[in-house]
């Protein structure tokens, strides 16, 4: 049975959801995992080391899957490319919940997080819904790892399999549900089946009429963007490098995924308990703080998707690090033992999700042109999770080194990135491609004056509403007048 529009644009919302709800929970949980004592007593008490690497080896197959995700959605579909991922999900996952050694657990880590490709080829389509959709993934691992270690004896291993296993059933659900979708008709098109993807477009938008005019115009469209995009398509990387305005985006994209993960919020959701035993906090109870934490950081982006646009892109990213700034220099001199830094871990998640985590996602998919886009989401998503291994990898080992002296790192970091963003970011919120171009083309690198007012003048609604209220005035005067 054909599916309406409506339906369609839906499950892809819902399948996009899907792969970035299996990322956020499998960033999530391991904090509850790696900190339950029958992880600890099976593992025999893993080394800070090998702790980090349990943790990181995950966003580093993700690192690579990033890589792989624009050349597989290009060759094989959006079909095959998700249906692939989600089956390496599952097999990722299934090694960790039967791991009988650390190798085994590193082994389904890193292909976890290769799997990263059964999104990526989509995330565009859902850019600040992507940080919602990851909270509400850590969301749950967190409250799963939470009960299984208080209810499941602290000598069965279903204490830390039960939360590893259950990622694998919404990766099967994806992979069951692809096989009810099309391929995407811009695909068929652009790899040389035209009159496949004309059917399916009829199909999806007319009851599969080919001779719709809407369905016509749309295909015409696809037709003359891909031979475009081909047109364009060689100078791709080389432009990001050689060409200025392409130059300074890439580098502020890379800035920008590099900072998110040195705000230090990795360090927090990764190892949660370590940190909170600094303060003489149980695992337990750490969890609950982290639960809690993860609830509000859910609802903290939510009001990004409603308010961002009002707000803009420049300024809620200085703000945010410099609010992420005072939480970690509250968190570094909680050396007592009490909860200080419980209600100062709950602000920077909720601080870091409003602003620099949704905001990561939002400005790499509106800076870059068309010929430049794909390639530099996705170096940007590279470097991101380069950061977030090594941020996983080092974080216990310097906990147990230096102790609270290793988050002044964050409290250096979170001041910086503030200061970086108000000296080198334009605002970006709402401009058509035309005046991005523009912006990164003409301005000056060095913009710490910018305004608002330079962000409203390039507000298409504020011109608009503005145009009107000049048109009242006029029509106001004029009957006025002949009054």
């Amino acid at each position: 049975m054909p599916l309406s529009p409506k339906t369609y644009q839906f499950l892809v919302g819902v399948f996009a959801s899907f792969g970035s709800f299996l990322y956020g929970y499998d960033l999530g949980v391991i904090a509850g995992v790696i900190a339950s004592p029958a992880f600890l007593s099976t593992f025999n008490n893993p080394s800070a080391n090998e702790t980090g690497a349990v943790v990181s080896v995950f966003t580093g197959g993700a690192f690579f899957g990033a890589a792989l995700a624009g050349p597989m959605g290009d060759w094989f579909g959006r079909r095959l490319t998700i249906m692939t991922g989600a089956l390496i999900f599952c097999v990722g996952g299934s090694l960790q919940t039967a791991a009988q050694n650390l190798g085994y657990l590193y082994a389904g880590r890193a292909i976890a997080g290769l799997a990263e490709i059964a999104h990526s080829s989509i995330r565009g389509r859902i850019t600040g819904l992507q940080q919602f959709v990851l909270a509400v993934g850590a969301l749950v691992a967190t409250w799963t790892t939470f009960g299984t270690n208080l209810n499941i004896s602290k000598t069965s291993n279903a204490q830390w399999r039960i939360p590893l296993a259950m990622q694998l059933v919404p990766a099967i659900i994806l992979a069951l549900l692809i096989l009810l979708f099309p391929e995407s008709p811009r695909w068929l098109i652009d790899h040389g089946k035209p009159d496949q993807g004309l059917k399916t477009l009829a199909r999806l938008h007319a009851n599969g009429d080919v001779n719709n005019v809407w369905v016509r115009s749309e295909y015409e469209q696809i037709e003359a963007a891909i031979t475009h995009e081909h047109e364009e398509a060689a100078k791709g990387y080389v432009a990001l490098f050689k060409n200025k305005s392409s130059f300074r985006r890439l580098l502020l994209v890379l800035a920008l995924q590099a900072s998110v993960q040195m705000t230090g919020v990795s360090a927090i959701q990764y190892f949660s308990p370590t940190i909170y035993a600094t303060l003489g906090i149980g695992t337990q109870l750490a969890l609950k703080y982290q639960g809690i934490s993860n609830a509000l950081s859910t609802i903290a982006t939510i009001c990004t998707i409603l308010f961002i646009d009002r707000l803009g892109r420049r300024w809620p990213l200085i703000i945010g690090n410099l609010i992420n700034c005072v939480c970690f220099i509250i968190v570094t001199a909680a050396i007592a033992p009490f909860p200080t830094a419980s209600p100062s871990a709950s602000i920077l998640l909720i601080s870091f999700s409003f602003t620099c985590g949704s905001l990561s996602w939002i400005i790499p998919a509106e800076i870059f042109d068309t010929h430049t886009r794909s390639k530099g989401v996705s170096l940007g998503a590279m470097m991101s999770f380069a950061f977030s291994t090594m941020i996983g990898q080092v974080t216990k080992p310097a906990i147990e080194s230096i102790s609270w002296r290793y988050f002044i790192l964050f409290v250096v970091c979170n001041f910086t990135n503030a200061l970086f963003f108000w000296a080198f970011m334009p605002e970006t919120a709402k401009r058509p491609l035309e005046e991005m171009n523009a912006l990164f083309s003409g301005s000056s690198w060095f913009v710490p004056t910018m305004k608002r007012a330079d962000y409203d003048s390039h507000d298409l609604e504020y011109r608009v509403a503005e145009n009107e209220q000049k048109d009242r005035k006029t029509s106001a005067m004029e009957a006025t007048y002949t009054g």
